[in-house]
């Protein structure tokens, strides 16, 4: 866990070769649309894991990678980042925290940054256990995010998510807890400092999305693989440590 923890940190920390977020003169408000729209679905916060409550005394720490399909041709990714080479997928590197608290109630909060191009952020969540996971009953969580970029000189964007999750775990010491949900997310995107002659005006829009995952519990070490579709397929994994 620790060597992972370094990964991420190691990654945060060499982002010379990466592209900024640059939009070329020619770029349209439909291109800003349309960008907006992916990276929004990139940036939404995921809470990688099923339907559980921590309780007042659990907590997770996880570090994760994020992989996200976007549409690498199209002229507005290519007119939306320096070089305008944008990758295949957007790789996303993350360190997430999330604390039990008492009711049922979870708090989390993550630290993330794509790489390519260089797009860092943060976000918060909080869930509430609405059905505990039993013997015979899955466990049902609901839970509301936001999200935000920092340090992007052209780009502010915001996202705010709603969803609903359930989960039902199996076995006792080495356990699998499969898990899914639907989730819809408001997104607020803003262009600033961009060059002389461009003007490109606010996005605001919803959009819903699905996620199927499952979480290999061994002891106090969990290993979650997660697939998200929304406007663009995403495929995650964390390793975690759960107490």
């Amino acid at each position: 866990m620790k060597k992972s923890v370094v990964v991420i940190l190691l990654l945060w920390a060499l982002p010379a070769a990466a592209a900024d977020v640059s939009f070329d003169r020619t770029y349209t408000q439909q291109n800003f649309r349309d960008f907006s729209e992916e990276i929004g679905s990139v940036l939404l916060y995921r809470s990688i894991g099923p339907a559980v409550s921590l309780g007042v005394t659990g907590f997770n720490l996880g570090v994760e990678l994020m992989a996200s399909d976007i549409n690498e041709n199209k002229d507005y990714w290519k007119k939306a980042v320096s070089g305008q080479n944008p990758p295949s997928y957007l790789v996303n590197s993350r360190i997430s925290f999330t604390k039990g608290l008492p009711l049922d109630l979870d708090v989390g909060v993550v630290l993330g940054k794509i790489l390519d191009p260089d797009i860092p952020y943060f976000g918060a969540e909080a869930r509430y256990a609405i059905v505990k996971d039993r013997a015979l009953i899955p466990g049902v969580t609901i839970r509301g995010s936001y999200s935000q970029t920092f340090n992007v000189d052209q780009l502010d964007l915001r996202t705010y998510g709603l969803d609903l999750s359930i989960s039902k775990g199996f076995g006792v010491g080495i356990k699998i807890i499969p898990y899914g949900g639907l989730g819809a997310s408001w997104v607020s995107s803003k262009a600033s400092n961009l060059p002389s002659g461009l003007s490109l005006d606010k996005e605001e829009f919803s959009a819903t999305h699905g996620f199927l995952g499952a979480r290999l519990e061994l002891g106090i070490l969990a290993i979650t693989a997660e697939f998200d579709y929304g406007v663009i397929p995403s495929y995650n994994l964390q390793l975690g440590l759960v107490f």
